[in-house]
């Protein structure tokens, strides 16, 4: 009895972890899937992979479109506002970014980290010019080029980050993006004992930022928050501009219960 529910949860956890792969292969480039190419693609049996959709689009996770084939459902969505709506950081990283960019009249981002890349939570944008240049309709950005990546990778053990990219390069959007791993380990190094991470036009030419960590009440780093400019007004004002988000981040944190550690001489 004990073999057989072994069993049992092994095979939910198998059917589990092929519908994650199964949903993760729907992208901006890819957005519509058929049962015969995903069968290919995961060199899985049609008939598995039919039943496995089917039961994704009875949830709602996927639609079947007029033509056979899946999209992404509406559920995944209202699933992606519940859990924005219940964080904690969200709301309050929200609430203070609004602020900032009525005051400074500059662009914003918060981001979580995602493997090697910087899911962006939410985008504030102020300046069309920064607008235009960011591609505001993208959702993520790479994680060893920006500002906001490079904080949340510093705040992870190196030994995991040089996992994440142990089987892809670092690839150069800029001649400025750090392309080595032991280049990305000097910075990740200067950015914990400095506290915030800036993006020198690493990602996208002549935009620059600088990012903070926000911290939970466990001192758990969560997401980074980010002020977006125009290289040609950050350089003047850089340790201004890195002051304001410094103080922003800290105010967020507090705001969801985390409390620096004392340090006792």
């Amino acid at each position: 009895m004990i073999v057989h529910v072994y069993k049992g949860r092994c095979s939910v956890l198998h059917t589990v972890a092929k519908a994650g792969v199964i949903l993760n292969l729907f992208s901006e480039d890819a957005p519509e899937w058929g049962v015969s190419d995903i069968a290919k693609k995961l060199d899985l049996p049609k008939s598995t992979v039919s039943e496995m959709m089917a039961t994704l689009a009875s949830q709602g996770l996927l639609e079947r479109t007029n033509s056979g084939r899946y999209r992404l459902g509406w559920r995944l969505y209202e699933l992606s506002r519940t859990l924005l709506d219940t964080s904690d950081f969200y709301v309050e990283a929200r609430h203070e970014m609004r602020e900032l960019v009525e005051r400074w009249g500059e662009t914003m981002s918060l981001g979580v980290l995602s493997g090697s890349q910087v899911v962006y939570v939410e985008k504030l944008q102020a300046s069309l010019a920064i607008y235009d240049m960011l591609a505001s309709k993208n959702i993520h950005i790479p994680a060893h080029g920006s500002s906001l990546g490079k904080v949340l990778l510093a705040h992870r053990p190196w030994d995991e980050v040089a996992d994440v990219f142990k089987n892809q390069p670092l690839s150069a959007f800029t001649s400025r993006t750090i392309t080595t791993l032991d280049g990305l380990k000097r910075e990740l190094e200067q950015v914990r004992r400095d506290g915030y991470a800036i993006d020198e036009e690493e990602v996208v030419a002549g935009v620059s930022s600088v990012s903070a960590p926000i911290f939970d009440i466990d001192g758990h780093v969560v997401a980074s928050v980010s002020l977006v400019l125009p290289a040609r007004r950050f350089y003047p004002q850089q340790e201004s501009y890195t002051d304001i988000i410094l103080q922003a981040a800290q105010k967020i944190s507090k705001n969801i219960g985390y409390r620096p550690r004392r340090v006792h001489a």
